[in-house]
């Protein structure tokens, strides 16, 4: 079985097309298709190209914490809500 060869495209073509891909309102699906690149390969450039987001201050770390464990807790007793209500809709059949 011969092995696949991948067409090799310029830091030009890529650029271009990440920024076909920000600038159009056409779907990534589209601008893929209009330039020859398959759609996954145009989302993993663009997903590359995607500036990281700055590290989060002190503040905004401990606030995070506590969100998450607001969320563990709301999630938990959604679960007991849960049962509870299964449990009594059980008793009163």
């Amino acid at each position: 079985m011969a092995r696949r060869r991948y067409a090799k495209h310029s830091a030009e073509f890529r650029e271009e097309a990440i920024r076909v891909v920000h600038d159009s309102k056409q779907s990534l699906a589209k601008v893929a298709r209009e330039l020859g690149v398959n759609e996954n390969t145009l989302r993993m450039w663009v997903q590359d190209a995607a500036p990281l987001p700055p590290p989060a201050n002190e503040d905004e770390q401990s606030e995070l914490r506590r969100l998450r464990k607001e969320v563990r807790t709301l999630r938990m007793e959604r679960e007991i809500l849960k049962k509870a209500a299964a449990f009594f809709a059980k008793q009163s059949s």
